[in-house]
């Protein structure tokens, strides 16, 4: 996995910016505010079960491809900023 874009950056690339479609019309048509959309596009929030599902009816891939997509986003920043020198990791005896 190398740098995944966060989810609403993707939004904006493959749907909004060729299709031409404005935040207030994809807003509408998800069933969200205007802000909420805003926030997930600007990379504030993160794609949501529920924004998952009305991602998926109205933009046309699987709720799971998106919550996929913000999981990969998540975890790829946890890694750059996580410092893991300070966990230890468990030995289990063969039982």
């Amino acid at each position: 996995m190398h740098n995944p874009p966060h989810p609403g950056e993707f939004i904006r690339e493959v749907y909004m910016e060729p299709f031409h479609i404005t935040g207030r019309t994809l807003s509408r048509k998800l069933g969200v505010s205007p802000s909420t959309l805003n926030r997930l596009l600007k990379g504030s929030s993160g794609v949501s079960p529920e924004m998952a599902l009305r991602l998926s009816k109205t933009l046309g891939r699987s709720a799971e491809s998106w919550l996929t997509m913000q999981n990969n986003y998540d975890l790829w920043q946890a890694k750059r900023t996580v410092n893991l020198d300070i966990v230890e990791k468990i030995e289990f005896d063969a039982a």
